[in-house]
């Protein structure tokens, strides 16, 4: 598993300023990985190194000498904006990268003045996806969100008798996967109407979902699982997911084959992916809660009853077009925790592999929805309105069930633990389009 070295030091400070503030998402200790272009421009698309408010271009690093060499070589393919290539090499080439960027971004760093040439400030730049994503797989590893959407539907009998032998999930649409900032039409179809005909037109119970994405990094072969002790070899690194959902089109289409149109209109995913390695001090013991069953022998291991589980702060937010119009800032809805996931990260990679399934890189694992165990913990308005029944109200006296057009809704995480720094994941946000024409 994941070691803690002096990169995960509490007291190593950069050179970059706003690295050091103690709210900044993207301290020296945490570096995550994504791909940027100046803002406006045409360029191609390249890596980068979050740190504070910039941006280490990571080509223009390597190009100037700045990296070493078995460091420099590691990014051969990504010269056109996809990280699928770095990926694949596993998690050698991941260390090295950020061990060389702890290295050369401390403060006291001779690379100092060298490396300034391949700063750009966050604020001059726009994303894409981080890589190419030939497979999403969306996961359904919240047990209070299971719970909670359940109750709505089958009070006496919430959790199916196969929820907690077996990780769930489905295959999910990778084409109308988008970065932070991404807006998207309110999407159309049938549902189920109030008479024996289905009506057609726009959903009128949009929501979010709340959840982490994990990166496929090296995949396997077709025929060969993945064991338990190796699955987080195989994962790069976790984004935040928001798997907006259109709640009336899934209430009709969902029986007997699962989600379709009501899921595949878009998804949204942070920018930066946090490795693995940046995780390390915010692990914890994987358990069960006393009577539920022990998980079957390929979705066990020692290493993930130790620190399989991740503590990760989870946040919902929403902005709606009025508060946006009057400069209002965007208001909390809810609070959960990772930590509370039914299934592991590494549980998700074996399971989805046992039947000999290969996974590629640049795959992604939806986590489904994390919601917290408390009321007013729901990952989804579904949950915090019980169904659409109790509307929530915000605090300029607006009221939402379900998303309205123009709503914008940001997702944001965060890792705190004593003797270490804070680390997050920057925001995932986007933005309801009113529907278009058929």
């Amino acid at each position: 598993m994941y070691q803690i070295d002096d990169t995960h030091d509490a007291g190593l400070q950069s050179w970059v300023e706003s690295a050091n503030h103690p709210a900044t998402d993207f301290p020296i200790q945490n570096l995550p990985i994504g791909v940027f272009r100046r803002a406006g421009s045409r360029e191609t698309f390249r890596p980068g190194v979050a740190i504070g408010d910039h941006v280490v271009d990571l080509l223009a690093a390597r190009d100037a000498g700045l990296l070493p060499r078995e460091v420099a070589g590691s990014l051969a393919g990504c010269e056109h904006g996809e990280l699928n290539a770095f990926m694949a090499q596993g998690p050698h080439a991941r260390r090295a990268l950020r061990r060389a960027l702890s290295e050369a971004l401390r403060s006291g760093s001779t690379a100092q003045a060298a490396l300034q040439a391949a700063l750009l400030r966050q604020a001059d730049i726009e994303h894409a996806m981080p890589c190419r994503v030939g497979d999403y797989t969306d996961f359904y590893t919240g047990i209070h969100h299971a719970t909670a959407v359940g109750k709505l539907f089958r009070p006496d009998n919430p959790l199916l008798p196969n929820y907690k032998w077996v990780p769930i999930g489905y295959h999910g649409r990778s084409s109308s996967l988008g970065v932070s900032g991404q807006s998207f039409l309110r999407p159309q179809g049938q549902t189920k109407g109030t008479a024996d005909t289905p009506e057609f037109g726009p959903s009128k119970r949009l929501d979010y979902e709340l959840e982490l994405g994990a990166f496929i990094a090296t995949g396997n072969t077709l025929g060969s699982p993945i064991a338990m002790e190796q699955a987080e070899d195989h994962v790069f690194g976790l984004v935040l997911l928001n798997d907006w959902s259109a709640r009336d089109l899934q209430a009709w289409e969902y029986q007997p084959l699962g989600p379709f149109l009501a899921k595949n209109f878009a998804s949204t995913i942070s920018p930066w992916i946090v490795t693995m390695e940046a995780l390390a001090p915010f692990r914890a013991a994987w358990t069960r809660a006393a009577g539920d069953p022990q998980p079957l022998s390929y979705l066990d291991s020692e290493v993930n009853r130790r620190q399989g589980a991740i503590d990760i702060t989870l946040e919902v937010w929403l902005q709606t077009s009025s508060m946006a119009a009057a400069g209002q800032a965007p208001e909390r809805l809810m609070q959960s925790n990772f930590r509370d996931a039914y299934w592991s990260v590494a549980q998700m990679v074996a399971h989805h592999s046992v039947n000999g399934c290969n996974l590629q890189p640049g795959d992604l694992l939806g986590s489904g929805t994390q919601s917290g165990p408390e009321d007013g913990q729901g990952g989804s308005l579904l949950e915090l309105t019980c169904g659409g029944k109790r509307p929530v109200r915000l605090a300029n006296g607006e009221t939402r069930t379900f998303l309205a057009d123009g709503d914008t809704v940001i997702l944001r995480a965060q890792c705190q633990r004593d003797g270490f720094r804070r680390i997050g994941f920057g925001d995932c946000a986007g933005t309801v389009l009113p529907a278009g024409k058929r």
